[in-house]
């Protein structure tokens, strides 16, 4: 039974070594599974039938398209539809291989899985109605505050110096189009997010003059393509990727492209100019989670 149980355990590591080496399981396969999301602004959105767009959407398959060429083959491309609740298991088991969304690299999600050099440095902002009045944090006291389960905004809101002593409900959508709606539906009286997927949401609403961006910026984090932890070949391979799309100027052009220009599937633009974050993130490439952010 001893000799049975170390064979089992032997098995099981052989085949976490091999999932934990994504080209090799590329290679093999012949396939790869890329995380995206239905509703994560323009970096990452469905346009429906199965197919997917966006800002990260279009890197992942550049480094897809670097992947093919160090494994020799064309690579059948997966779509697996995640969550803000289920990202990171689904990369941790080897469901998805590389997650394509609005994911903050923080410390706590470094010990679960690997970023990517970050490719956009976020704002997190608050969205409400016009109609609403509500311009500032403290005018949420007593109110309901949407949020998507899985992220971080809400912690951050809680965390902000002008959060003192204001208490706030909070209501859960399962994904940023559910909380979206429940602002839109009046069950929220504000959605704290990231301000490109609250510009997303708000381009794509029935009446985007209906909403704002309102308030304090309450926290700027880099947000980053996610893969498996201890697998350096494949995170090289999607660093250098990235790294070149900045050196080469076609970074600048995808952020033109879909946040510039007006993007499918209602041909809206989002509006959103290139941060001097960002901009710093792009000229020195790293993988530095939130906290090195907050510090300064």
């Amino acid at each position: 039974m001893k000799k049975q149980l170390f064979a089992v355990a032997i098995t099981a590591l052989a085949c976490m070594s091999a999932q934990a080496d994504t080209i090799a399981k590329v290679k093999n396969a012949g396939a790869i599974t890329m995380g995206v999301r239905d509703s994560s602004g323009a970096l990452s959105y469905t346009l429906g039938d199965g197919k997917y767009a966006g800002f990260h959407y279009e890197i992942c398959q550049r480094i897809i398209g670097n992947l093919e060429k160090t494994v020799g083959k064309k690579v059948d491309v997966k779509f697996q539809s995640v969550t803000s609740q289920n990202r990171i298991p689904l990369v941790q088991n080897g469901t998805v291989d590389i997650e394509c969304g609005s994911t903050t690299n923080n410390t706590a999600r470094q010990k679960d899985v690997a970023f990517v050099v970050t490719t956009y440095v976020e704002e997190v902002r608050i969205a409400t109605k016009v109609a609403s009045g509500i311009t500032n944090i403290a005018q949420l006291k007593d109110r309901n505050v949407a949020t998507t389960t899985g992220t971080t905004s809400v912690q951050l809101l809680r965390k902000h110096e002008r959060a003192n002593g204001i208490d706030f409900k909070e209501v859960f959508g399962k994904d940023h189009a559910d909380s979206f709606l429940l602002l839109d539906s009046g069950r929220a009286d504000a959605f704290v997010m990231d301000g490109s997927i609250l510009a997303g949401n708000i381009a794509n609403a029935k009446n985007p003059a209906d909403f704002r961006i309102v308030g304090e910026v309450l926290a700027v984090e880099p947000i980053a393509i996610m893969i498996r932890k201890d697998d350096p070949a494949f995170k090289k391979l999607a660093d250098d990727t990235v790294r070149d799309l900045v050196k080469n100027g076609d970074m600048a052009k995808l952020w033109d492209k879909w946040f510039l220009q007006a993007i499918p599937p209602k041909n809206v633009k989002i509006g959103l100019a290139l941060s001097e974050s960002t901009k710093t993130a792009w000229a020195t490439p790293n993988d530095k989670p939130a906290e090195d952010y907050a510090k300064k």
